[in-house]
């Protein structure tokens, strides 16, 4: 049986660097599909695409690994498909994803997506969970945790990892 692997990002601005790019990459070398819902999906197979063919955007090898793999968008809403390298699965949701980890193959990413995340987690679909935590500016741009309308900019301390599972991330204000 397949893994599914649900990687999700919580950034208090979308900040993001190579190192976070490497490791997806990387994370990607045993991934056969990758799987969306359709919000996700009808954004982020466009825009990995856009970055995958302009060789000077930074996470060009990132794009063009996420343009490589198949992508498949959980949907009853769409009716037309436009997008390259995609399919479109209708109806039920759990026998799509049972047959999808039944298959002889590599591994299956999830990237976000609240809803369909959701609904993979609790019907126990997702094996394996990457969440990169990255508090690394607030402000400007899509906020995420908090409408705040100024920059705050930090300094990374220390982290700690508990036998819970949780990580406590420390930051500090940078000074002016």
């Amino acid at each position: 049986m397949r893994t599914l692997k649900l990687q999700m990002t919580g950034s208090l601005e979308g900040k993001w660097d190579k190192g976070m790019s490497d490791f997806s990459i990387e994370n990607l070398e045993s991934v056969g599909c990758i799987l969306h819902g359709r919000n996700t999906g009808i954004e982020f197979i466009p825009y990995w695409e856009k970055v995958a063919n302009n060789p000077n955007e930074p996470d060009y090898m990132l794009g063009k690994r996420f343009s490589e793999i198949p992508n498949f968008i959980f949907s009853n809403t769409i009716t037309e498909n436009a997008l390259n390298n995609t399919t479109i699965i209708h109806g039920d949701f759990i026998t799509a994803i049972q047959n999808l980890k039944n298959k002889n193959g590599k591994d299956i990413m999830v990237y976000g997506g609240e809803t369909f995340v959701s609904s993979l987690i609790q019907f126990g679909f997702t094996d394996a969970y990457y969440i990169l935590i990255n508090p690394a500016a607030i402000g400007n741009g899509k906020q995420s945790f908090n409408p705040l309308f100024n920059n705050v900019k930090l300094n990374f301390e220390s982290s700690q990892a508990f036998n819970c599972g949780a990580v406590l991330l420390h930051y500090l204000k940078k000074s002016n």
